[in-house]
């Protein structure tokens, strides 16, 4: 098996020494595992691409290379460019911190593995939940390192990839707890917290120019039950089957019955 992986964190983030190692695990010894990650951090930028101005390469080690532009932009670079031969998985990840409820509209974590799909790869987003059980303990990402390439294998061997357009990919999030305390794997919607939204902080410079900084809101909060952040909070893996299909099927009929007519 031939593995490609990425990440948001940037090629040096310890979350993609993780997904390293699992991918490895997955392959198997006569496995190949490609490493393209950004040369820099790229958090929050989403299904970003860089249309408009070119990404340098740097390769850093065979089958590792840095590259300066967005965890899609390295996708793309790699099925197009850099890997040798087919890949059969694009594993993103692993992020500091969830990609649940509302962050999962944000992440570049889960813009890898969209972008994935689109290529026709099969892709998986995988993220660590920190929380008061695993963010002072030796390994925070210790849930992801233990159980991660099992819930990879699983995931490719046995969940639908089908679709005849947008094809299906998946989103991980390991609980903020302990290896030895996560409960098991479930199958879940995407949450909304309410409070998940983004928000902005002003401050002034000594010069008096005035600057925002982004800033994000409380991460514990759970979600409705069924859903990834209240399966996170109560020690379970999610996951969460995803489309780039946007279009919220369950209005159509009623806006068809609002708007003309179309026979097309």
């Amino acid at each position: 098996m031939r593995i490609m992986i990425t990440n948001d964190d940037g090629i040096g983030a310890p979350g993609l020494k993780i997904l390293e190692a699992i991918a490895h695990e997955v392959a198997g010894p006569g496995g190949e595992v490609w490493i393209i990650a950004p040369a820099f951090e790229q958090s929050g930028v989403g299904h970003c691409i860089n249309y408009v101005k070119p990404s340098m390469i740097s390769q850093l080690d065979p089958r590792r290379f840095a590259l300066e532009g967005s965890p899609a932009d390295c996708v793309l670079a790699g099925l197009g460019e850099l890997v040798k031969g087919e890949v059969d998985l694009v594993l993103s990840g692993v992020n500091r911190g969830n990609n649940a409820g509302e962050n999962t509209v944000y992440s570049g974590t889960i813009g890898a593995a969209m972008e994935a799909a689109l290529q026709g790869v099969r892709g998986i987003a995988l993220s660590q939940f920190y929380g008061p059980k695993n963010v002072d303990i030796d390994n925070p990402f210790e849930a992801a390192a233990n159980h991660g390439a099992d819930v990879v294998r699983r995931l490719e061997a046995e969940a639908p990839w089908g679709g005849d357009a947008y094809k299906l990919f998946y989103n991980v999030n390991f609980p903020p707890c302990e290896a030895q305390h996560v409960q098991g794997v479930a199958a879940v919607a995407q949450g909304y917290r309410g409070d998940g939204r983004m928000g902005v902080a002003p401050q002034t410079a000594p010069s008096g120019r005035k600057y925002l900084w982004i800033k994000g809101s409380a991460q514990g909060e759970a979600t409705a039950p069924g859903t990834d952040v209240r399966a996170n909070v109560d020690d379970w893996i999610s996951v969460t089957p995803m489309r780039c299909d946007l279009t919220d099927h369950g209005t159509l009929d009623t806006l068809r019955g609002v708007l003309d007519a179309y026979d097309g």
